[in-house]
């Protein structure tokens, strides 16, 4: 995922915010509000202010077993910085702009339909039928309409051509193009140009 960080930080400094002010890993370590710090994969802090978070994530196997952390992650993830902010952790920082990017490969074992365990109650409809595809798709939606990140992308692709940079979205509101215009505006609006 070296290549994203290194595409949004471009678009960040294109946006007014000096390179040095883009970390990423350990240097885009923060406090969070129901835990002590996280460490995100990167940070836009200018001025003392926080301004953008943004996590990436990429799926190419074992969804079964890893597509439900990585749903607990992002929520858990989005709301303790969410929450940071509200608290005042971060002033006097704006709102910072949330950012989730997922990369999934798009294979037989991905366009699987796994089976849903209902032992006490019934799940949303949406996941009925759904494949690991559409269960990732639905969460970076949702996360997006709830307000849990600003923007999410969701991009797919495959081992035959991924490496060739060939990809494809699925769905229009998770649009990387959207996403990055999202990010660009944001810290235009919230960068002092003094």
């Amino acid at each position: 995922m070296d290549g994203f960080a290194g595409l949004i930080e471009d678009i960040v400094v294109e946006s007014g915010v000096p390179r040095q002010s883009v970390k990423h890993d350990y240097h885009a370590t923060l406090p969070g509000y129901y835990r002590h710090e996280k460490e995100w994969d990167t940070a836009v802090v200018h001025d003392g202010e926080l301004l953008a978070v943004i996590e990436y994530k990429s799926q190419a196997s074992s969804f079964g077993n890893n597509l439900n952390n990585r749903a607990e992650e992002a929520i858990g993830n989005n709301t303790d910085i969410l929450q940071a902010y509200e608290e005042g952790v971060f002033a006097p920082s704006p709102q910072p702009f949330v950012g989730y990017l997922m990369l999934m490969a798009d294979n037989e074992e991905s366009r699987n339909v796994p089976r849903v365990r209902e032992p006490n109650f019934d799940v949303d409809d949406e996941f009925r039928g759904a494949t690991y595809v559409d269960r990732m798709e639905l969460l970076c939606l949702r996360m997006v309409r709830q307000r849990l990140v600003n923007n999410a992308a969701f991009i797919l692709s495959d081992e035959t051509v991924g490496m060739d940079g060939e990809h494809w979205e699925p769905n229009e509101e998770l649009r990387f193009e959207r996403f990055a215009r999202s990010l660009a505006s944001h810290v235009e609006a919230n960068i002092d140009t003094e």
